[in-house]
């Protein structure tokens, strides 16, 4: 495919990364002139529907969203049988590569990795949709030190290929939340679980779980906590350990809610802790810079990249060999902010040593020019400041100040209030759903029971209100604002596409089930913004039946508000007579109608039925009976009926029978 050009436009220039499902090449728009980032999928899905629909709409999703830290999709289409999506290229590597050059990062510069990766996450949240696969290959780092997070919204479209199956784990086993691997769901507290493992990793060189085949890695979670990276390499402050620990619960309610949340805690440990700013580097050795090192390829004639084979050519050069010489040089003076001192970070023995001192590994700048003696003497002062003040702060930060949270589960909330209290906190009540505990029992605590807070600080009580239920919305309402609310009941809210409404375009339409409905925890409720309104002319529907009217309304844009019962001579029960406003009408796509539903009977056939028996019928069906007879007798045989058989009544209406004897 070197040198190729995808729709007449995109032309090929050198591969940069292989996957399992793509391949990430280098290339140019040659309409714009600028250098991009082209991923080519697996020719397998070119003749998938489902996975092109779904391709094309998370395409569209993620263009939508602005922020510095997100990869810009500019562009996405199929070629042949190549579907394909058009990026911007970030000029550098990957996290992955820079974990491979340098090692475990201390936490200063975790923090510059995290920081900006989880906003942008963030921004994803809040718009609806969930990345579902974070690891160090989705971080790229350019060269000028931006962190910037990609692939959005592929491992959904994957998952709706009719060629993948249904037994197959999407996403890097690694970093996958137990939810993922036991039924295959994923929201924003899946993410903020991946990102949890991802700053295990940047702080200790190895993920937390390991095993033969991903899927033992995979199931390893469902059973077992993330342990704390302090206990895989010394130096890490207790601060990284909780927020690992609430990243990584097992349980998704305990989680941060989105990576908002998460990124406010993160920001909050760094202003305790006083980490210095810092400049992320870029890895030296990556292949995006390898991939910059090929000549581009002059395009091939065909217009088509995939019509036919391509002309034989001379294979691109190799990147060049990397030489293995170390050259050994006096340490120098380095201008950027002095590393505190985190103690022995990538000690002997651990399994992943730093190659480099943490504190010298991942400096500001590593090619700044030599300062003078006096300024180095300058930094060292304040090098053995900062030690002094970060020892002396940790030890009076981490003894005593510190208290367990006690378990109030199963108590009712004064009782609860009273253990809370006798621990030395505030306490303050909030209402939380639960499909087990009854209304006014006491669910749990935020933070939980267990974990580890500064004395006399507020903790929450948890009170049951009862099985979560749709939320109370309406038309109009902000959908980000929506989604949260259905979160906040501990449900799931599903991206459901447009439908009509006369709503604001881009606000919510609908929800299903509809506001108010109790559902089991973790329940998904639908979410459908609305794609505005526009004038319907109604359909007829009379003598249809009530099914396939609505869907004919339906289809035609506009809602059926309700069925109401009328009677009509002329049409059977429980078909259509109409609706209100009638055919012909023109209303607003999204504006609701009343289904008038035919309640008529139909006139049963009664003649030589003995009275009784005709009685006994008609009265069961809500019809008055009179009979006209000579002798007054259950016995006697119905020689005439009116109305006449087959006939349309009315329920309530009287019916005259007439009987012999």
């Amino acid at each position: 495919m070197i040198g190729q050009m995808l729709e007449g436009r995109y032309r090929i220039d050198a591969p940069i990364a292989r996957g399992g499902m793509s391949m990430v090449f280098r290339g140019v728009d040659t309409r714009l002139d600028r250098p991009v980032a082209i991923k080519v999928m697996d020719p397998k899905f070119a003749g998938d529907p489902q996975f092109l629909s779904r391709f094309e709409f998370e395409a569209r999703a993620v263009a939508k969203l602005k922020h510095s830290s997100l990869v810009a999709v500019y562009d996405q289409g199929i070629d042949g049988e190549y579907p394909f999506l058009i990026m911007e290229l970030v000029e550098g590597g990957t996290l992955r590569e820079l974990l491979r050059e340098r090692g475990p990062m201390p936490p200063h510069a975790v923090r510059a990795v995290a920081e900006p990766v989880l906003a942008a996450i963030g921004v994803a949240h809040a718009g609806g949709l969930v990345h579902r696969d974070i690891k160090p290959e989705n971080v790229l780092i350019s060269d000028s030190g931006e962190v910037k997070i990609a692939d959005f919204g592929l491992v959904r479209a994957v998952a709706a290929a009719n060629t993948t199956s249904a037994s197959v784990i999407l996403g890097t086993a690694a970093y996958l939340s137990p939810e993922q691997v036991t039924s295959g769901t994923a929201d924003a507290r899946s993410d903020v679980y991946s990102f949890g493992v991802l700053i295990y990793e940047l702080l200790t060189g190895s993920v937390p779980f390991t095993g033969d085949t991903s899927l033992s890695v995979a199931y390893q979670r469902i059973e077992n906590d993330v342990p704390s990276p302090s206990e895989s390499i010394n130096g890490v402050p207790p601060e990284f350990d909780e927020l690992v620990a609430k990243a990584t619960a097992r349980e998704p309610a305990h989680r941060y809610a989105d990576a908002n949340a998460m990124v406010a805690a993160l920001r909050e440990i760094a202003a305790e802790l006083r980490l210095p700013p810092y400049r992320v580097p870029a890895p030296q050795e990556s292949a995006e810079h390898h991939s910059a090192a090929i000549p581009a390829v002059p395009p091939a004639p065909s217009p088509s990249p995939f019509g036919q084979q391509p002309p034989p050519r001379q294979p691109a050069p190799a990147p060049p060999t990397v030489q293995h010489t170390k050259v050994v040089t006096a340490p120098r003076p380095r201008p950027d902010y002095p590393a505190p001192d985190y103690g022995d970070y990538g000690r002997p023995g651990h399994q992943q040593p730093l190659q480099h001192a943490a504190a010298s590994a991942y400096r500001a700048d590593d090619t700044g020019n030599t300062r003078s003696r006096r300024v180095v003497w300058l930094w060292v002062a304040l090098i053995v400041i900062l030690t002094l003040v970060v020892g002396i702060g940790g030890w009076w930060l981490g003894v005593g100040r510190y208290s367990p949270v006690p378990s109030i589960a199963g108590k009712d909330a004064e009782a609860a209030v009273a253990v809370l209290a006798a621990a030395g906190f505030d306490t303050t009540i909030r209402q939380k759903t639960s499909d087990t505990i009854p209304v006014g029992g006491v669910v749990g605590s935020d933070p939980s029971a267990g974990a580890r807070v500064t004395k006399g600080s507020t903790v929450a009580v948890l009170v049951s209100s009862g099985k979560p239920a749709v939320p109370d919305v309406s038309a109009g309402n902000n959908l980000a604002d929506v989604n949260q609310l259905i979160r906040d009941q501990g449900l799931v809210p599903v991206d459901s596409g447009k439908a009509p409404s006369t709503a604001p375009e881009g606000t919510l339409a609908k929800v299903e089930p509809s506001p108010g409905t109790p559902l089991p925890l973790g329940a998904q409720v639908k979410v459908f913004s609305s794609k505005g309104s526009h004038p319907v002319r109604l359909p007829d529907v009379r003598g249809r039946d009530a099914t396939e009217a609505e869907r004919i309304l339906i289809d035609a844009g506009v809602d059926v508000r309700e069925h109401q019962s009328r009677f009509d001579r002329n049409v059977k029960l429980d078909k259509v007579i109409g609706t209100t406003p009638g055919a012909g009408a023109t209303v607003q796509s999204g504006d609701g109608v009343v289904l008038l539903v035919s309640n008529a009977l139909e006139m049963p056939s009664l003649l030589s039925t003995k009275v009784g028996d005709a009685r006994s019928r008609l009265e069961g069906m809500g019809l008055q009976v009179q009979v006209s007879q000579l002798t007054r007798s259950d016995s006697s045989l119905v020689v005439s009926q009116t109305p006449s058989i087959g006939s349309n009544v009315e329920p309530g209406s009287t019916v005259s029978l007439v009987a012999l004897p």
